[in-house]
């Protein structure tokens, strides 16, 4: 007996479409003609407005963590939807149904909804997840990073719609920065709440910056800590309380400045992934404190935790990798109702994608917190 295969239509797309192709650490990027896209069910194609460079996106071009090349990098972006797959359309993480037209941020992340992982609540790191920005090219998926024209939204990709009044230069980090932070102030609040704690930010990037501005609208009550001297007016200028330089004396400085840290922080959330700064923050928290680690995201050394410290002051260490789709969403609603023109400085120089080296030589100079880059 002869069993047909159950063959799901396609929708083609054509157009002048195309990528920056990382090929690997000192090589020249290459762009990639994609003259046509075929989505599938719960698919869309995208127009990129603008992407941001992110801090793991120079990791990765500068060797300092492993990806397999080619890959279309970038994972901070936003677009407009241009064409979607056949059958049902998608629909946003709130239940709003995906349309031609309809301006969009989306995650880094997709997962399979079925696995042991997606059960438990982690789709974030599902067993077979596939990451924008971090996935080898493949054919049928060649825009499958924010360095393009368009991207390819894959069936299951959290997308969140966003108003036309916010500007590119706020929206495009939502993806990345944005909500990780919502996932790290979510791990603490589990723990802890917000409103009334002494909150400590160790690195003072655009998500210490973020996650300082979003603490404060909580309730919470900010010192930051970070080496640059820069990084620390714009820590005070975004709501921190009492700023320090990142050394054990400068917290404890830091922390006297403020009369309701006198016994240690209540949360703290390492966002700069240096061992020195994680040890530090074990040291300094109060009892009943929670640390969240988010930064060490590549190899950077050891911290030593003494077990007993733990056990007698009750603390609390959780680790934030990636986010859940709600976070996205809380990311969206949270800049809707941010300084706009602060978030939108953040991002510098606006580069072409043609550009691409003058707009890395821009990142790794850290004149803002992002650069960008527009097709």
């Amino acid at each position: 007996m002869t069993v047909a295969a159950t063959v799901r239509p396609t929708a083609r797309v054509s157009g002048d479409m195309y990528a920056l192709a990382f090929r690997g650490t000192g090589l020249p990027f290459e762009q990639i003609a994609v003259p046509d896209v075929v989505l599938h069910h719960g698919e869309a194609l995208v127009s990129i407005e603008l992407a941001t460079i992110c801090g793991s996106d120079l990791h990765t071009i500068d060797g300092a963590r492993h990806a397999d090349t080619p890959l279309v990098l970038g994972h901070e972006q936003v677009g407009r939807v241009v064409a979607l797959g056949p059958g049902r359309a998608p629909r946003t993480v709130d239940g709003r149904p995906l349309t031609v037209g309809l301006r969009v941020v989306w995650g880094v992340a997709v997962d399979c909804g079925r696995c042991r992982y997606c059960r438990l609540g982690l789709p974030q790191k599902c067993a077979s997840l596939r990451k924008y920005g971090h996935e080898r090219m493949q054919r049928g998926w060649e825009l499958s990073g924010g360095f393009a024209s368009h991207a390819h939204l894959l069936a299951r990709t959290p997308v969140v719609a966003v108003g036309e009044d916010l500007p590119a230069a706020v929206l495009a980090p939502a993806s990345c920065a944005t909500a990780t932070v919502m996932a790290a102030l979510a791990a603490a609040e589990g723990i802890r709440p917000l409103a009334g704690s002494v909150v400590a930010i160790s690195g003072c990037g655009m998500l210490g910056l973020t996650a300082i501005a979003a603490a404060v609208a909580r309730g919470a009550t900010v010192i930051a800590s970070d080496p640059d001297r820069d990084r620390r007016a714009d820590a005070v200028q975004f709501g921190a309380a009492a700023v320090a330089d990142g050394s054990a004396d400068g917290w404890r400085a830091a922390l006297r400045e403020v009369p309701a840290a006198r016994h240690g922080y209540g949360i703290a959330l390492d966002l700069s992934g240096a061992p020195a700064a994680v040890q530090g923050l074990l040291e300094l928290g109060d009892i009943g404190a929670v640390l969240v680690l988010v930064g060490s995201v590549f190899p950077a050394g050891r911290v030593t935790v003494d077990p007993e410290t733990v056990v007698r002051r009750m603390l609390t260490v959780r680790g934030v990798h990636n986010y859940a789709p709600s976070h996205l969403l809380e990311a969206v609603r949270f800049l809707e109702g941010a300084d706009t023109v602060a978030f939108g400085d953040l991002v510098g120089s606006v580069h072409p994608l043609g550009d691409i080296e003058l707009a890395l030589a821009s990142a790794r100079a850290r004149t803002a917190a992002r650069t960008a880059l527009a097709p």
